[in-house]
């Protein structure tokens, strides 16, 4: 095994974190949710399908329409770094399946439990955060290393 210290980047990795805690932050102060992406993703679509009021979900909306244009006001400043995909078609399909259920299961996803939970010290979210992260573990052990 070897790690790639040219892609460590330390600064960059803290400047993120920095913004993804200041948003999460600003969106409870103001209102008075925490910052779970599936949770702000799935209430606009029950809004839909339910065909109830839209007003609640305006705040939604644009948080989600400030995730979708920050990388291409990145581009801007800057090159976008170079993503690289080793998986085909289904096993992207499989993935986000995957996710799906166990974002359901988790009653949340990464960033409601990992950002926002562990930061108000949450067991729930602690333990979550530990199966997503050991569930993360096992599936690149087998992928790249068993077979």
């Amino acid at each position: 095994m070897s790690i790639a210290w040219t892609s460590f980047t330390p600064w960059t990795a803290l400047a993120g974190g920095l913004l993804i805690g200041l948003a999460s932050a600003l969106f409870l102060l103001g209102n008075g949710r925490i910052a779970g992406i599936s949770g702000i993703v799935a209430s606009p679509i029950r809004a839909l399908f339910t065909r109830s009021d839209w007003r609640p979900e305006l705040t939604r909306l644009a948080f989600l329409l400030g995730l979708l244009l920050a990388p291409w006001l990145w581009r801007l400043l800057a090159p976008l770094p170079s993503a690289r995909v080793d998986v085909g078609t289904w096993g992207l399909v499989f993935a986000g399946l995957a996710v799906g259920v166990g974002v359901r299961l988790a009653n949340g996803c990464t960033s409601g439990h990992g950002v926002c939970g562990l930061s108000r010290l949450s067991l729930r979210s602690l333990v979550n955060v530990l199966c997503f992260m050991g569930a993360g573990f096992v599936t690149v052990l087998v992928l790249r290393h068993v077979g």
